[in-house]
């Protein structure tokens, strides 16, 4: 929806990871993949096609839940994407943002900033060998 999420997502990998690791940005449409690109992503793609192929390829896979959920984010995210997500071997690193049609059990709701830091610090111990210590 705009790729305001992975924007923010993008732009605190950078700051962490301080080019240890490829950040590929993936969009629903071209715009948020853009967006995600002027944030610092390494590079940047559209679609169902670039989605498929690229999750396939990737090791780490950031974003919100709905990336996992087909006709979330307002019908953005289509089966076929959705499926490509979920299907990856990468291990996912879901954000819980709310979505209209599902519910969490057990969720405690937090700002959007401080989900974001704790999937980037996973992310920063997965590729650095770090601890992180919002998992403990």
């Amino acid at each position: 929806m705009g790729g305001g999420i992975g924007a923010q997502i993008v732009t605190q990998l950078k700051q962490e990871l301080q080019g240890r690791a490829e950040i590929i940005a993936l969009g629903t449409n071209a715009a948020a993949a853009d967006r995600m690109v002027r944030a610092g992503a390494d590079r940047g793609a559209s679609g169902e096609n670039a989605i498929r192929v690229s999750a396939a390829a990737s090791d780490i896979i950031v974003g919100p839940i709905g990336i996992v959920i087909p006709d979330s984010m307002m019908g953005e995210v289509t089966s076929v994407m959705a499926q490509a997500v979920f299907a990856s071997g990468a291990e996912k690193l879901l954000i819980p943002l709310v979505q209209p049609h599902f519910t969490i059990v057990g969720y405690e709701s937090k700002p959007i900033g401080s989900l974001i830091s704790q999937a980037v610090q996973a992310v920063k111990a997965r590729t650095t060998g770090e601890k992180n210590e919002s998992e403990s």
